[in-house]
């Protein structure tokens, strides 16, 4: 039920979680689903400790991304980076990487380290000729990053990039079983 209402009130997709996690709690899905309302709630402390329960059931990391988000929300960008510190990126799907290296930007811009936020996204992901489902947030984190750095000319192309994936990306006829969807995208001029 909670996923059912989740996008309209996310408010009673949590209050369904709650009740769920009362009746079975040892279940993984349950945790997670309690800790994902949480973080949509903005109470990330709760979060957090229903998505570390989920990891420590599950022994999946496919959360982390939003447990580093709750870090930061608790103004924790250290730890926050230490959590993401304890993962294997290499051993995570592509979204997930994705996600991550967006969170971990996120905390380091936390610090005030502008570099090194720009450095968490120059991961393999960061292709500017195909769009994946992933690639228009990852563009578009990599874009206001360099606009913070007062690199105008580049952060608008990144910008432009984030745009045309997410325009080629809707234009797909996709019948939602991929995870991953991928549309090449040609340089502007090239097949006009």
């Amino acid at each position: 039920m909670a996923s059912r209402v989740v996008d309209e009130d996310p408010e009673r997709a949590h209050k369904h979680a709650l009740a769920a996690s009362r009746r079975a709690g040892r279940i993984p899905v349950v945790r997670e689903t309690v800790g994902i309302t949480a973080y949509l709630l903005g109470d990330f402390a709760l979060a957090l400790r229903e998505l570390r329960t989920y990891r420590r059931l599950s022994g999946s990391n496919d959360q982390v991304p939003m447990m580093v988000d709750c870090e930061r929300g608790l103004g924790r960008p250290e730890k926050a980076l230490e959590l993401a510190g304890e993962v294997n990126r290499a051993e995570l799907s592509a979204p997930i990487a994705v996600e991550l290296a967006i969170a971990r930007s996120g905390a380091r811009l936390d610090l005030g380290q502008l570099e090194l936020a720009l450095q968490e996204l120059e991961i393999p992901q960061l292709n500017p000729e195909l769009a994946y489902s992933y690639s228009p947030a990852l563009f578009d984190s990599y874009a206001t990053i360099l606009s913070l750095m007062g690199k105008e000319d580049e952060a608008e192309k990144w910008g432009e990039l984030a745009n045309r994936a997410a325009q080629a990306l809707e234009s797909v006829d996709d019948d939602g079983d991929d995870e991953v969807v991928v549309v090449e995208m040609p340089l502007e001029g090239e097949g006009d």
